[in-house]
């Protein structure tokens, strides 16, 4: 992992604020979601992208009936 030497003190909601250069370096936006994954002693924030839940396919996603599926598994399951 690469340091960024930037630091920043939780508040008393326990919130942090990511610096607008790191959301600029990673493409986040206002209303992008976050996944938070724990590694050891560490705490990861990745970008959440939704992604198929029959193959994990994460492009061309569709939202059907409240699930991400792709249309390529849209298409084999006769859903269309």
């Amino acid at each position: 992992m690469k340091s960024t030497g930037i630091v920043r003190k939780v508040d008393e909601l326990g919130r942090i604020v990511l610096p607008i250069e790191l959301r600029r370096t990673m493409n986040i936006e206002v209303k992008d979601s976050l996944e938070i994954y724990v590694d050891g002693d560490q705490i990861v924030l990745k970008k959440y992208e939704p992604s198929c839940i029959f193959c994990g396919n994460a492009k061309d996603i569709i939202h059907y009936k409240g699930k991400n599926v792709c249309r390529a598994c849209v298409q084999e399951l006769g859903l269309h």
